[in-house]
């Protein structure tokens, strides 16, 4: 059974959800951009002790808050961590934050221009775990090369297949299909997208939702029927590797699509910065994020 006023704070909250889930792969480059070269740690459990110390400081910001950060995705160290001497999740519900946590074991080798997830047998073992400790939701990415239908279907089959998991354990899944934005069939590919997963959603038993993770798409208002499907209890866009700027400029042209970005909300942050210079840049780009989130452009037919 989902926790309702998780629930409800979700779909109807007016903020954004903090990724702050950067896994083995991507520690060292989040680190790196954070200011902490690789020679200033000489193993894994040392690295992983760094970026939860960084993570650690962004959840306990005076401005990371549930005013504006609705939830806040958790690499399963960071779940497992403590945060002000607390449980990570119990940390962030105690600030008005919603947990969740990335389940993905990550990516298969591209084959029909896309990367399904990588097998993942011990699932059931981490979400019954996950959910001991209040976490709300999950998130699973995959990734999306090329406008390939039989590799999108193949993707967009695997994801909704993890979330029934999920969902069957009690959490909300958040459904992650990645569509590359260095793509040169971005368009064609968010199209098939947008055909693949609304199948999936329409075939979902009345009554029972999912939450979507999407590349902000190549045309504004693409996904306006994701975002009214009621099998969705809400649409978050990412980053994907747009500067923050332009990925606030894209995400408000989308309505009813709020931001769950990790690069673009981390970037100006640095290791070395003073409490005060830390909390001013995590300040600035939570108001950005959350503006672009809550306030929408109007957009030319």
């Amino acid at each position: 059974m989902l926790d309702q006023s998780m629930k409800q704070k979700i779909a109807e909250g007016n903020g954004f959800i903090a990724a702050l889930d950067q896994s083995g792969g991507s520690t060292p480059k989040a680190l790196k951009g954070y200011g902490i070269e690789e020679s200033a740690y000489a193993s894994d459990e040392e690295m992983f002790g760094l970026i939860h110390a960084m993570r650690s400081r962004i959840i306990t910001s005076p401005c990371f808050s549930g005013e504006k950060v609705l939830g806040a995705i958790l690499f399963e160290r960071t779940m497992d961590g403590v945060v002000d001497g607390k449980p990570t999740p119990t940390a962030l519900i105690e600030r008005g934050v919603v947990p969740f946590i990335k389940i993905d074991k990550g990516l298969e080798d591209e084959a029909n221009g896309v990367q399904l997830m990588k097998p993942n047998p011990d699932l059931d073992i981490l979400l019954h775990r996950a959910k001991a400790m209040g976490v709300f939701g999950t998130k699973e990415r995959s990734v999306i090369n090329l406008a390939n239908r039989e590799g999108i279907a193949a993707v967009v089959k695997q994801q909704f297949e993890v979330g029934q998991q999920v969902l069957a354990a009690g959490l909300m899944p958040i459904i992650e299909p990645e569509v590359n934005i260095k793509s040169p069939e971005r368009a064609e590919a968010d199209q098939i997208l947008l055909e693949e997963i609304l199948k999936e959603l329409d075939a979902l038993p009345d009554g029972v939702q999912v939450m979507l993770k999407l590349s902000l798409p190549t045309k504004a208002g693409l996904f306006d029927a994701l975002v009214d499907h009621p099998g969705v209890l809400r649409v978050v866009a990412l980053s994907g590797g747009f500067a923050r700027p332009e990925a606030c400029v894209e995400l408000a042209k989308n309505r009813g699509i709020i931001a769950s970005f990790s690069r673009a909300l981390l970037n100006d942050l640095r290791h070395q910065m003073s409490d005060d210079e830390f909390n001013a840049s995590l300040g600035e780009a939570i108001d950005e994020i959350h503006g672009a989130s809550v306030t929408k452009a109007t957009v030319a037919a």
